[in-house]
Order: structure tokens, then sequence, then C-alpha cells
């Protein structure tokens, strides 16, 4: 999908049902990000990660939720690891250091 297109998808989900999966592409070797919604409120990010590639630890002083769409990913959170496969989530604690490793090529919302 063409970089127009895909903004004219996210268009279209303001008023039309949308796949999330339609949003976001893989790219190989890569982490692909694309934000959704970013508000003062709260933010909607989808990630397409190629199998390896991670989101380094950070923290965030709120909680943040990750659903995996699709793929396997490792999510680490104060240090333990959580193996989430297509169709769950896991909140990540405000102030708690977090990353995410993509297992197989992945792609997930992150709010």
């Amino acid at each position: 999908m063409k970089h127009g297109k895909k903004q004219e998808g996210i268009k279209k989900a303001v008023t039309e049902p949308a796949k999330l999966t339609d949003l976001v592409e893989y790219q190989e070797g890569s982490v692909v990000s694309r934000t959704i919604i970013d508000k003062k409120t709260g933010t909607l990010t989808l990630f397409a990660f190629d199998e390896g590639q991670r989101l380094s630890e950070h923290t965030a002083p709120f909680d943040a939720l990750v659903y995996l769409l699709d793929g396997e990913a490792e999510v680490t959170i104060s240090g333990k690891v959580v193996i989430l496969k297509e169709g769950e989530m896991v909140v990540m604690p405000a102030n708690h250091p977090h990353a995410l490793k993509a297992s197989k090529s992945s792609r997930c919302s992150w709010q």
C-alpha cells in the first residue's frame, strides 16, 4: 500500500470500520510505526515489527497497553518477560521499564 492510500485509510477509519492491520505494513529489517490518535488525553500507535526487531527499554508516566494484532512478541516489564500471541494484550504499569521484541514478524497497537 502506498503512503497516500494509508493516509486515506486512516481518514476513512474516522467514520467507517477499518482493520488495524491494513493501516501498518511490515518492512524488512525495520520497525514501522503509524500514529492514529495523538491527543492530550491519549495516543494510539500501530507498529509493525520485522522478526527480531524491538523497541528498547523505556518508561512512561502513565499505564500503557499493547495489543498484539498478529505474530508473537516478548514484552519485558520490570525484568519479567511476557510472551504475547495474536489477539493477546498486556498492560504495562506507569513508571515501570518496559520493552518489546518481535519473536516473529508482529503488528500491535500501543496505547
